[in-house]
Formats: structure tokens, C-alpha cells, sequence
């Protein structure tokens, strides 16, 4: 009998169920589908390198997913607290036929078993399908084969949705018992007539309040745009933060008396139609869900912040790789090594005979004397880099090191610059097809594409500081600014700064640091090519054990492993980017919209006097939807002002990995989610309201 009885209640309350059951199935959806990634067919046909990469997104994920699960599990029990709050009146009358509170916890019981499975089984469905897509974009994140692709469904992603999700439904049946044993019969038969009342805040403190939230977001806002450059250390950052936090909440308690406020002195505008009505409801709404509202907020602006800046982060390395691998490989050692030195922790270091006589040649040098067969490679080229403590980033900076200092105090003004000669330059950029230069015996080229040390050794050369000393001659800047250029491959532009000289200029032998190899394989396919990244990469390889057994110092990046490194770890970073920040989003939508229908489920009385002074439907319908677009656009529209500070501060802090100008793109598909995801919550929840308020 109660079986039936709670079949008949879901089947008459299927409205109400509609957020809860719609938050449900996202959940299990999104949720499954993050969890299935490894036993996606598309990823078995790459490289193992690139098998690694994935595995570690995968460990990721997995615990994310744990985070992930707190979230869901607390929505959970927050929108089944709305729909018991809903049937007060229910209860009550089943009370009055003689039903006991065990009974009724039964039903309770019955309808969220059933819904859980209901909504298990229809997020599971979609979960995997949309697992498909997703399979098919991480294989082309990470270049796999498609070749072999077969529509799959992973046991184990379902196993743990089903035991996630369980646990869940577990505890909300533990809450529903506690909070119905908790009822007298007369607040539940009485509940439909009370309303929260509206209250009114002092105007005057209002506005004292919201000036005081207005400063303190927008200190908060300065600092991480003004000071970006001294925000090197977590208790640095945390202000801010903090002030932000305040700030908002602040800033969503003053807002209701300040908007009568202001909205009051324009008699035309609030005594039109509905609109008084309209004010106080969102008076009192605002009042009731501060924290609610400011946590909403700060969830939309992680939302948007994370999903923004990871793109962003995404499309700006995908481009730079195809600048910064322009060779199959780079190889590099150490020159003129001493008998002893000591390293930046203060351990001597001891070399060997054989270490320091290697030191003293080149990189090819090395290969043929492991026997390797150097016929591998096309189009070699090969440099000498140099550094003295004579010619440090201090000197460079000259008159303008005390300004640079203050404004950027953790940089390592005691480097060492690294120096090459023009010709050298010139063959690798030629091989690179970068832009060569030319230069007079006393001229220099100062070559850096990082950012903000572009910004900063700009700023010296434009202050007059042109002139350095190598070996007791001076050199002057043929520019006022840098130029670009590199020698190193890397995954981005990282070039702190690289000084170019003339052939005629005398640097010591002593001064020599560095052997840098830039060449192409002599190979066509694929296959050939990652046979020889074999040669370099692979630890068990001949070249590498021998090399390696004799202590030489021969480092290297290939082209094929810098890409899979950073599309790897971009990749990764952008799937946990997207996991939170759809499962914010969904957590931020169903609060608001579970709010809401409490709010339209509590006030109906209000609805009815309305329709009995005279208003019709059409009237009431634009009052509705007007309160529940502004009670929805308000925290969004404060979490996008954060957005715009909290995307530069973190472009800022990823300089090299993320560019503003991958922004755009990376941003119309953050309006794109929101608005599809934030939108289905919207149109459901004025639905859902307008069914309520129109019931009898």
C-alpha cells in the first residue's frame, strides 16, 4: 500500500520532482562520464609516453571525483530538503488519518529509492553515449588513432556511480527520517500560511554597507591587477582573496535596501504595474539567501574563471607548439666542467676525468664516440652559449635595477646572461626559420619572447640602459627593444633573455657554458621518427645506458615528447577544469532554482490576492519571470565582473602557458556552456513556478 501510495505521489508530484530529478541525472551523467576516460578504445593506439599522460589524468580525475562527490551529495540533500518542505501540508493530513511518522518515513523512503534509480538509470543512459564524444575528443587532445574506435561501456565507471550515488541516496534517507521525526502535527497542517516575513533593512545602513563592499571588492580588484607583480606567495594572494569574499557578501546584504532605495525615488518605475510587488519579493528573497547568493557567486566566477583561463591556456599552447618545435630534436651539454663546483644547495660536486675531457668538445663529438650512428640526422647545427658573472641581468638593467627591483623583487638579478655569437645565432634561427640579424663590432641584440621579461628588459633598454662590457669593450643596444628569437625548443615562449654579440667579440674559453644541437632526422614515416626519439628518450636504449654509465652530461627534448608533455598536461588541466566547472555550475543553477520554487511554493497566497485586486495573467506571469531573471542574473553579473580581474590575474600568473589573445575563443565557449546549462535551469524553473502559483 505505501508503495503505491508513493508511485501516486511521484507520479502527482512530478513537477516538483522536475529540478531535483533533472540535478540528478546531470550529476550521474557528468559523473560517469569523467570516471569511463580508461576504458575508452580511442586512447589504446598511442605512443607510451602519451599512455602515461593519460593514466595520470585518469589518477587525477579520480580524486577530483571524490570533491566532486561532496558537492553532488550536499546539492542532494539541499533540493530533497526543498521537496519535503513542499509536502508539509501532505504529511500533515496523512498524520490526521492516523498515519505514524515511521510510515510516513517509509513513503519518503519509497519515492527517493525510486527516484535514485530512476535517475541512475537515465543519467547512466546518457552518461554513456556523451562518454562517446568525450572518448573522441580526448583521442584528438592527444592525437591517438580513431582507426580502431568501437562504442564502448565501462563497467567499472558504472560500479562506482552506482556505489557514489548510493552512498548519497543513503544519507538523504537518513535526513528525511530525522527531519520528518522532528514535525508536530500543527506546524505541518499550518505550514502553507506562514511566510517569511519581509523585512525592510535601514536604507541609510544599507548604503553605508554596499559603499564599504564596493571598496573592499574593488581594493581587492586593484591589487590583483596594480600589484599582480608582488603576489609571488600564497599569503600574498590570500588577502585579496579574502577582501573579495567580504566584499560580496557584503555586497548582496546591502543590496536589497539599497535597490528600494534608489528604486523608491523613482516613483514612474516603482509604482508601475507589478513592479512593487516585485521589488519586495526580491527584497525579501535577497534577505533570506545572503550566504546562499554570495556562494553562488563565488561558484559562477570559479566557474567561469577556471573554464575561461584553462582554454585559454589549452588553445595558447597548442599554437606555440607549432612555433617552438621547429627540429625533430634539441640536444645540449655542459662546457669546460672544473674539477670541482657547487651547486645551488651548496654540495660539492666532484667530476671525472673523463666528464671534463668530454666537456672540452662538441656534441657530435660525443655521439660518434658512443658509436652512434650520426647519419640519423639532417640538417645539423651546432653552438656554443657562454655566460660570465661580468655580464649579469643586474648590469643589463643598469640605472633602472632599483625601479625593476621594486616593482618585480623576486627575480634572480644575479644570472648570469647567456651570450652566443651572431653567426652561431643566425645558422639555428636559419634552421629554426626564424629572423637572422646583422650587427657592427659594437653593437649588441638582446633576444627574449617571455612576456613580462620582454616588458621588463624593454623598460631598461627604453630608460638608456644600452650599454654593456664584455672583456673590457663596450657594447650598445642596436634596438630600444628585444627581439625575438630562441635556441632552445620548449612548449612555449620562455626566452628570458639571450644576448647576441658580434664574431669579432673576445669571450673567454673559460666563459664557454653550453653545447646546443638543433637537427631533423633523416627519416620520413612516423615509425622511423619515434625510433630514433627511442635513441634519446628511452632509458634501456645502448646510447643512453652508455652515456649514462660514464656520468656525460648529455641532456636533450625531442619534438615528438615536448609535444605529447605539454598536450598532456593540457589537456589534463582543461578536462578537470571542465569537470568542476560544469558540476559548479549545476550546483550554482539548482540551489537558485530550488530557492525559487520554495519562494513561489511559499508565497501562492500573495499570488492569489494579486489575481483578486485585479491583475491578470499575463501580469502575473511577467511579474514571475521578472523576479526569477533578476534573481538569477544578479549573482551571475557579479561573478562576471570578478571573472574579468580573476581571468587577468590568472593569465598573469600562467604568463608563457596562457595569452589573452587565446581569450575569445576560449570565452564564447564559457557563454556557450553557461548559457545552455544556467538557461535549462532558468526556463525549468519558471516553469515549475508558474504551475505552482497557479494551483488552487
Amino acid at each position: 500500500m505505501l508503495f503505491k501510495l508513493s508511485i501516486k505521489n511521484m507520479k502527482k508530484s512530478f513537477k516538483d520532482y522536475a529540478i531535483y530529478f533533472l540535478t540528478l541525472v546531470l550529476g550521474v551523467a557528468i559523473f560517469y562520464m569523467f570516471n569511463s576516460l580508461d576504458s575508452q578504445q580511442a586512447m589504446i593506439n598511442v605512443t607510451s609516453s602519451t599512455r602515461e599522460m593519460i593514466k595520470l589524468m585518469i589518477r587525477m580525475l579520480e580524486l577530483v571525483s571524490v570533491f566532486v562527490a561532496i558537492v553532488l551529495g550536499l546539492l542532494i540533500v539541499y533540493a530533497n530538503n526543498f521537496l519535503i518542505n513542499r509536502r508539509k501540508k501532505e504529511f500533515g493530513i496523512y498524520m490526521t488519518l492516523g498515519m505514524g511518522r515511521r510510515q510516513i518515513s517509509k513513503i519518503i523512503l519509497f519515492e527517493t529509492v525510486l527516484v535514485g534509480i530512476l535517475s541512475l538509470i537515465a543519467g547512466i543512459v546518457i552518461g554513456i553515449f556523451a562518454s562517446q564524444f568525450m572518448s573522441v575528443l580526448v583521442a584528438k587532445l592527444f592525437q591517438a588513432d580513431l582507426t580502431k574506435f568501437e562504442f564502448v561501456f565501462s563497467k567499472d565507471a558504472c560500479i562506482k556511480t552506482c556505489i557514489y550515488f548510493a552512498v548519497m541516496y543513503f544519507a538523504v534517507m537518513i535526513f528525511n527520517t530525522i527531519t520528518i521525526s522532528r514535525y508536530k502535527l500543527i506546524n505541518l497542517l499550518t505550514a502553507i500560511k506562514k511566510n517569511e516575513k519581509v523585512k525592510i533593512k535601514n536604507p541609510v545602513i544599507s548604503i553605508i554597507v554596499f559603499l564599504i563592499s564596493v571598496v573592499l571588492i574593488g581594493w581587492a580588484y586593484w591589487i590583483v591587477t596594480a600589484k599582480v607583480n608582488t603576489l609571488d606567495t600564497i599569503d600574498k594572494i590570500i588577502p585579496p582573496i579574502i577582501m573579495g569574499v567580504i566584499g560580496t557578501i557584503l555586497f548582496f546584504w546591502s543590496l536589497s535596501g539599497f535597490i528600494i532605495k534608489v528604486i523608491q525615488a523613482r516613483k514612474k518605475i516603482y509604482l508601475k504595474g507589478t513592479n512593487m510587488f516585485v521589488l519586495r519579493q526580491l527584497n525579501n528573497k535577497i534577505n533570506t539567501t545572503v550566504i546562499s547568493m554570495s556562494v553562488i557567486c563565488i561558484m559562477l566566477f570559479l566557474t567561469i574563471s577556471i573554464l575561461s583561463s584553462s582554454l585559454s591556456m589549452r588553445n595558447t599552447m597548442e599554437k606555440d607548439l607549432v612555433e617552438m618545435t621547429p627540429v625533430d630534436i634539441n640536444l645540449y651539454k655542459s662546457a669546460n666542467l672544473p674539477e670541482s663546483s657547487v651547486d645551488r644547495y651548496g654540495n660539492e660536486i666532484t667530476y671525472t676525468k673523463e666528464q671534463i675531457e668530454d666537456s672540452e668538445h662538441p656534441i657530435t663529438y660525443t655521439l660518434e664516440k658512443y658509436n652512434y650512428d650520426i647519419n640519423n640526422f639532417k640538417e645539423i647545427e651546432e653552438v656554443i652559449v657562454y655566460a660570465t658573472n661580468d655580464l649579469t641581468w643586474r648590469d643589463s638593467f643598469g640605472s633602472s635595477y632599483e625601479e625593476i627591483k621594486a616593482l618585480f623583487p623576486g627575480l634572480l638579478y644575479d644570472n648570469a646572461e647567456t651570450i652566443i655569437k651572431i653567426s652561431d645565432y643566425n645558422r639555428i634561427a636559419k634552421l629554426y626559420n626564424l629572423d637572422e640579424y646583422t650587427l657592427e663590432d659594437d653593437e649588441y641584440i638582446v633576444l627574449c619572447d617571455f612576456k613580462s621579461m620582454k616588458e621588463i628588459r624593454d623598460k631598461a633598454l627604453q630608460n638608456g640602459n644600452k650599454t654593456i662590457t664584455l672583456n673590457g669593450k663596450e657594447y650598445h643596444s642596436k634596438y630600444d627593444e628585444c627581439k625575438s628569437g630562441y635556441i632552445y625548443m620548449s612548449t612555449s615562449h620562455v626566452n628570458t633573455g639571450i644576448i647576441l654579440v658580434p664574431d669579432s667579440c673576445n669571450l673567454k674559453e673559460e666563459w664557454k657554458e653550453q653545447y646546443v644541437l638543433a637537427a631533423n632526422y633523416n627519416a620520413n614515416t612516423k615509425e622511423e621518427k619515434q625510433k630514433i626519439d627511442e635513441d634519446f628518450s628511452n632509458n634501456t636504449s645502448e646510447l643512453v645506458k652508455a652515456i649514462t654509465d660514464d656520468g656525460i652530461e648529455l641532456d636533450g627534448m625531442t619534438k615528438n615528447a615536448i609535444i605529447e608533455s605539454s598536450v598532456g598536461i593540457a589537456t589534463t588541466v582543461v578536462f578537470i577544469a571542465i569537470y568542476l566547472g560544469l558540476v559548479f555550475l549545476i550546483a550554482s543553477a539548482a540551489i537558485l532554482a530550488l530557492k525559487q520554487l520554495t519562494e513561489s511554493s511559499d508565497n501562492k497566497q500573495r499570488y492569489i490576492i494579486l489575481r483578486k485586486i485585479g491583475c491578470d495573467e499575463k501580469m502575473i506571469n511577467k511579474s514571475l519571470f521578472s523576479q526569477i531573471a533578476i534573481f538569477f542574473m544578479l549573482p551571475l553579473v557579479l561573478a562576471i565582473i570578478h571573472s574579468i580581474f580573476g581571468i587577468n590575474f590568472a593569465i598573469s600568473l600562467l604568463s608563457g602557458l596562457a595569452s589573452s589573445e587565446e581569450l575569445i575563443p576560449s570565452i564564447i565557449a564559457t557563454v556557450i556552456i553557461i548559457g545552455v546549462i544556467y538557461g535549462a535551469y532558468f526556463i525549468a524553473t519558471y516553469i515549475g513556478s508558474k504551475n505552482i502559483i497557479k494551483e488552487e
